[in-house]
């Protein structure tokens, strides 16, 4: 078995869509399988790695940058170490952060050379958001690219539409990959064969979709686009955060892409991930904090015309 290359899947999707959902519906599986993962995030504190249920796979994390470009090399570092102990799993995912571009990050597995030879890229997973999908499309070229480099799209959200939208949304998928396998869930729940075990990623259709794929190695990020974190070790108010956090997600929703936290209210031992995208907010209860782990909260806006000195206000005066 060492001798296999190891089976790598990437997930991408933009804000908000539910890799992180996916993500954890795959480790939380009965599959007797045991998988490494690399998780890129977009801003300045880490949410996404508390976000991951947790489980004996080991998960590294990466922010401050895009997995396809400024961080290119903890891609080809972390994947090298784990390569070199590749007995001790069955598989690597690895989750972009939503403004990614998956070609670039697929194009690393045939160009280096260590990766080339001991891992074989299984899929591009691109999870949409069924909801924002078209108006998403319209402002993002970052997410026109994640479908159209896609093996397989996981229509998510799908239970918060009508049947006359999906069939809109996969007409407009289908115009931009006309031969992509679509399959429609709800939080990301989907069958294993539909994400893993795909047989490997297709580099001529790859090739057809983008001719420079192997050449090509510019890349850029979605103009007016910042992220912005904040993190306190006080207490917060649960009524003063709801009290805050509706209003803004009301009248700054078009341009917050996506917000996501790990909270501590007062009063109560388990940590609150606060999940947003434009105004829809969602939020559980996700457990108390790991052994060692400091209480604190933090919270992360990534968007457009972002005022951050309104934005760290607000959230300091929901402590308690």
């Amino acid at each position: 078995m060492s001798s296999e290359k190891v089976p790598v899947t990437v997930l991408t999707g933009f804000l908000g869509a539910g890799k992180t959902t996916l993500l954890n519906h795959i480790l939380s599986a009965q599959h007797g399988r045991k998988f490494a993962v690399l998780i890129n995030e977009f801003g300045e504190l880490g949410v996404d790695n508390d976000l991951v249920v947790d489980a004996d796979e080991e998960v590294f994390e990466t922010n401050n940058g895009c997995i396809c470009c400024t961080v290119r090399g903890d891609l080809i570092r972390i994947l090298g170490s784990l390569l070199r102990r590749r007995q001790k799993f069955d598989g690597i995912i690895v989750e972009t952060t939503g403004l990614a571009d998956p070609a670039p990050v697929a194009q690393t597995f045939f160009l280096d050379e260590n990766l080339r030879e001991k891992a074989r890229l299984d899929a591009v997973i691109t999870v949409v958001d069924a909801v924002n999908v078209l108006t998403t499309l319209e402002e993002s070229p970052e997410s026109v690219r994640q479908i159209a480099f896609a093996d397989v799209i996981i229509l998510n959200k799908t239970d918060l539409v009508d049947e006359a939208h999906l069939e809109t949304v996969t007409t407009r998928i289908r115009q931009i990959n006309a031969h992509v396998a679509i399959h429609r869930a709800s939080r990301s729940e989907v069958a294993l064969d539909e994400v893993l075990d795909r047989g490997g990623f297709d580099l001529n259709r790859a090739l057809e979709t983008m001719p420079t794929f192997l050449t090509d190695d510019s890349h850029g990020h979605e103009e007016g686009v910042t992220s912005m974190s904040f993190a306190t070790q006080a207490p917060l108010d649960e009524q003063k955060f709801n009290a805050w956090i509706g209003p803004i997600l009301q009248t700054q929703g078009p341009d917050i892409l996506r917000a996501k936290g790990i909270l501590y209210f007062d009063g109560k031992e388990e940590r609150f991930a606060f999940q947003a995208v434009h105004m829809l907010a969602d939020g559980d209860y996700i457990g108390p904090s790991k052994p060692g782990e400091k209480r604190e909260s933090r919270i992360v806006f990534i968007g457009r015309n972002l005022n951050r000195p309104q934005l760290r206000r607000g959230f300091e005066a929901c402590q308690s």
